[in-house]
């Protein structure tokens, strides 16, 4: 199985930034893509951004500009800078991955979509 962990979130004023971190660990054999997701409680959780495999890169209308999405496919990790943070970006952030990993007791390749346990961001007025 493939395990992710997040880190980077924390208490920030209107204007500040943050980088939100996410590691994928375990037999990866390849993966597909890395993304950004949050929700509010009480709310649907949604896209912030998403990095491919090839370097596609998807933001959300309301982070554009704002947040920077890259990658480290040596470290199989993934970032989020933050800028400019606002009251409504105010949320847990959760890292997706989805790809393969390598099934080594039966020679299998499989796929997997993994979620980390979350970062909660907070963002002061």
């Amino acid at each position: 199985q493939v395990q992710l962990v997040e880190s980077g979130g924390g208490l920030v004023q209107t204007g500040g930034s943050l980088k939100l971190s996410c590691v994928a660990s375990g037999s990866i054999a390849e993966i597909n893509y890395m993304g950004w997701y949050r929700q509010v409680q009480g709310k649907q959780r949604e896209l912030v951004a998403v990095i491919t495999n090839p370097g596609k890169i998807n933001y959300s209308d309301s982070v554009k500009g704002r947040f920077t999405v890259s990658r480290d496919s040596a470290k199989n990790t993934v970032y989020l800078q933050m800028n400019s943070l606002k009251p409504e970006d105010t949320a847990v952030y959760y890292c997706n991955a989805d790809g393969t990993f390598h099934r080594s007791d039966v020679h299998l390749l499989e796929p997997f979509n993994s979620w980390g346990q979350g970062t909660q961001v907070t963002v002061s007025s």
